[in-house]
């Protein structure tokens, strides 16, 4: 019996499931990464994206009414992956002076994700004729850039904190001191 061929619809369908587990993962990784924060900023942004991606988390049960689907999560290997690399950084720099600056990059990596996987489903809903879907995605799209932003701007004041080494690299006498 032959197989019937995998469509675009297929495609939107599996990589929605993916987001949907990937969105609530990212919940429970902002809460605890906002617990981890020490910078005052950092710790608002986590807080406050973390409000907002349960938000986008009822968004994504909306754009599966949409398309008639029932709002089911599929295990993201991916969000698996980053959130682990999270708890190791944690553990390996949680209390070292660049703690904060990893905290934000590992949120970023999460961001990027989202942001690719966001792009992609909202290009998709629009080409499947899913107008009120394609608003939606592009809705959350709009958010994780915006957050991406902001990381990216408070990175900047963070990673100063982290500059000191803890070992003087070959050839080099003294480091530079943040101030």
């Amino acid at each position: 019996m032959a197989t019937k061929p995998k469509t675009l619809h297929d495609a939107f369908y599996e990589t929605l499931k993916d987001v949907y587990y990937a969105e609530k993962q990212s919940v429970k990784a902002l809460k605890k990464s906002a617990k981890a924060a020490e910078h005052a900023e950092l710790r608002q942004a986590f807080e406050t994206h973390a409000e907002e991606s349960a938000n986008q988390v009822e968004r994504l049960g909306q754009v599966f009414e949409i398309i008639g689907k029932p709002a089911r999560a599929k295990t993201c290997e991916a969000m698996q992956g980053i959130t682990s690399e999270m708890e190791e950084d944690l553990e390996d720099f949680g209390d070292s002076p660049a703690a904060d600056a990893v905290l934000a990059a590992c949120a970023q990596a999460v961001e990027h994700y989202e942001i690719a996987r966001y792009g992609t489903l909202k290009t998709w809903a629009a080409q499947l004729g899913y107008a009120d879907a394609a608003k939606l995605l592009d809705e959350t799209l709009q958010e994780e850039k915006k957050t991406d932003a902001l990381l990216s701007e408070i990175a900047e004041k963070l990673n100063l904190d982290g500059t000191e080494p803890t070992e003087e690299p070959a050839g080099k006498k003294g480091g530079r001191k943040a101030t």
